[in-house]
């Protein structure tokens, strides 16, 4: 990742490294474009209408009419006599006669229908001026962007992904338990990446060869034909990152270190390779479930824009500013924490996903806890647990996705018991929080904190006074409104106009000083667009993988013990379980549509409620999400707040729970809202 001065209006990156980013920055602008464009493309019709009379009869040329306006009536009078005296003798007894006035009064409606179409053709030619036309051919153009961007959502993925994942694979960047450091954790980790991109790559060749000399016509031939050049390229950068081993990588290493700074995606791989290559002896079986990821490529490119998202507002002042709120309060570390985890849910909910949020937010929240003395432990766990309580507020993605994937449930019904879910957790969290305290309950007394308080909020106003006006905007000029549909277009434009109003209109100072954050519009652009490449590659190559462990499961296992359980309370225990194990070693989108395929028909056929199915569900993938072995949301706050940070948090404590507490409080929390959630509508007879 290139470097630059935080005091630098410029981020200077390599062409090397500059033309993937571009890429894909193209992409996700014309994604934004192309969707925006729908509305937009509807407002212009309307607009069209508005300025000239019947424009949806000028929207395109008329067709010039096939009939002669000037034809002789009385000749065709005759003719038409003389072809019916001509019929056989079986028409004869049937017909009475040529009605030669009846078919006159035919001829001239068909003559005065005829006049009257030329007529219209030329009125409207009349009024095609060239401002109708220029006007309409960029309505066209709109339209058709929007329907190539629909069409071709899955070709978009693909070179996301591929071009994404070079990115984090020439960056060293993918997501994995610990970064490399030593000279053995290098070639442990390249050497295992080169080996499963290298398998890939082979399974996508056999799978081309194998669909492509088939008797029957491959289905998506440019699909296949991408993921066998995508494939072949990852594993020919992995050759060469494997043998340019950073000249500063530390001498020596363990292999048990080595192995925990393998990517994530990698062993899972390995381990689906197995499978597949060993026990099924299906060597296009791995390409086959990992085209099977592009499905549903319009939810991936919106976490793709999530992401970018995420970043930029990783560029902007915002979070600072509203923690700000509370730091003349002087809140003890508790309820801080206590506070951090109720703010970041809402924009854990708007930008789709917990990783997302601790990705972008995930030091800030860091940071200002311990700028009031909050014990690294504590500080590790709420940036951990700092989306996780987001996921069922509306707009989340995740939910979306259940929703679009179960027609037994839809989103108000989600989002309805969602806040309730959410205000069960922060209750919860409360709880331990307090219960845990180390000391006294101390605030800042009213008089004094109120007044800075304040003073603190009138720099916030800005902030909401911009997204007023562009939602405004968007509300009176495109007809567009935020929900969990348009958030993905909507939140990198709005977070945009932020960066501008702060670097361009704002004369207000940052509350402190951060290193990745840079001063210019186009410098900060250009930083949030880097880091987004890399954790788009990242994120969804993980996602992809995961995907395969859905094609495999979806095939080989389903818990059809569930149907021989005669009590609900049992069903849900063992719902329970699965759900967790699954959030363990799985990431939500590819859990959400395993549990989706395997265990929801079964569930709903023994009574559990869908609404209650799926709240379960989420937070007990939340809690998987942060349980050993993996903890994928701890990784993401391992990765976000630094090794260094790590290091320091496990030295401290006292006792056995204050040692872990990074680890322990977000399994309390989480795991006692689960109990509550799977069973309390049980005891009280809800389900």
């Amino acid at each position: 990742m290139s470097k630059a001065a935080s005091d630098s209006n410029t981020v200077s990156i390599p062409l090397s490294e500059r033309a993937p980013i571009l890429i894909i920055l193209m992409l996700l602008i014309f994604l934004i474009f192309a969707r925006t464009g729908e509305n937009l493309h509807g407002q212009m019709t309307k607009l069209g209408e508005h300025l000239w009379e019947d424009y949806f009869s000028l929207r395109s040329d008329p067709p010039t009419p096939t009939c002669d306006p000037n034809f002789d009536i009385e000749k065709r009078l005759d003719e038409l006599e003389a072809e019916s005296s001509g019929g056989d003798d079986f028409d004869l007894m049937l017909d009475d006669g040529f009605d030669r006035e009846a078919s006159r009064v035919s001829l001239e409606s068909q003559k005065k229908l005829c006049v009257q179409e030329y007529a219209q053709a030329e009125d409207i030619r009349s009024k095609t001026t060239p401002a109708v036309k220029a006007f309409r051919g960029f309505e066209h153009q709109l339209a058709q962007a929007s329907i190539f961007a629909t069409a071709q959502q899955q070709m978009f993925l693909l070179i996301l992904l591929f071009v994404a994942a070079a990115v984090a694979t020439l960056e060293r960047h993918h997501i994995a338990f610990r970064p490399k450091i030593s000279l053995l954790d290098y070639r442990v980790s390249l050497s295992l990446q080169l080996l499963v991109n290298g398998l890939l790559a082979f399974s996508a060749w056999m799978f081309r060869e194998t669909a492509f000399n088939s008797s029957i016509e491959a289905g998506n031939p440019g699909l296949i034909n991408g993921i066998t050049f995508g494939s072949t390229a990852l594993a020919l950068i992995s050759l060469y990152q494997r043998f340019n081993i950073p000249k500063d990588a530390e001498p020596g290493g363990t292999i048990l270190r080595a192995l925990l700074s393998v990517p994530l995606y990698t062993i899972a791989m390995l381990i689906f390779c197995f499978i597949i290559f060993v026990v099924q002896v299906h060597p296009a079986g791995l390409a086959i479930y990992f085209s099977a990821f592009f499905e549903n490529s319009g939810t991936y490119l919106d976490v793709a824009l999530y992401l970018w998202a995420g970043m930029l507002l990783k560029q902007t002042q915002l979070g600072e500013r509203v923690f700000s709120l509370f730091t003349p309060w002087k809140l003890p570390p508790e309820l801080l924490a206590c506070v951090a985890v109720v703010v970041m849910a809402v924009p854990t909910a708007y930008t789709g996903a917990s990783s997302i949020i601790i990705l972008a937010m995930g030091v800030v929240v860091y940071r200002e806890l311990r700028k009031v003395g909050t014990r690294r432990q504590l500080a590790l766990a709420t940036t951990a647990m700092s989306g996780s309580s987001g996921i069922v507020l509306k707009p989340c993605l995740l939910v979306v996705i259940i929703s679009i994937l179960n027609k037994e449930v839809v989103t108000d019904d989600l989002f309805y018991w969602g806040i309730r879910v959410f205000i069960l957790t922060a209750i919860v969290f409360s709880f331990y929080a307090f219960i845990t305290k180390r000391d006294p309950i101390k605030i800042a007394p009213a008089g004094e904190a109120m007044s800075e308080s304040l003073a603190n909020f009138k720099a916030l106003v800005p902030y909401i006074l911009t997204f007023v006006v562009m939602m405004v905007f968007y509300a009176f000029a495109l007809d567009a409104y935020m929900d969990q549909f348009s958030a993905p277009i909507i939140l990198p434009v709005l977070i945009i106009a932020v960066i501008f109003f702060e670097r361009m209109i704002s004369k207000a100072k940052p509350i402190y000083h951060d290193p990745e954050r840079m001063d210019g519009v186009k410098a900060s652009l250009t930083k949030s667009m880097s880091d987004a490449s890399v954790h788009i590659g990242a994120l969804l190559m993980l996602m992809a993988t995961f995907h395969i462990m859905t094609g495999l499961g979806g095939k080989s296992v389903s818990p059809t013990f569930l149907q021989d359980m005669g009590s609900i309370y049992a069903v849900m225990g063992c719902l329970v379980v699965m759900f967790v194990l699954i959030g363990m070693f799985m990431e939500s989108m590819a859990a959400v549509g395993m549990v989706s395929l395997m265990i929801a028909p079964i569930a709903y056929q023994q009574g559990v409620d869908p609404i209650h199915f799926w709240m379960t569900c989420l937070v007990a993938l939340e809690l998987g999400y942060l349980s050993p072995p993996v903890a994928l949301s701890h990784i993401f706050t391992r990765q976000v707040v630094g090794e260094e940070e790590a290091a320091l948090a496990a030295q401290e404590g006292d006792t056995f729970y204050y040692r872990h507490e990074r680890i322990l409080l977000p399994l309390m929390v989480m795991g006692t809202t689960l109990m509550l959630v799977a069973f309390g509508p049980l005891i009280i007879g809800y389900n």
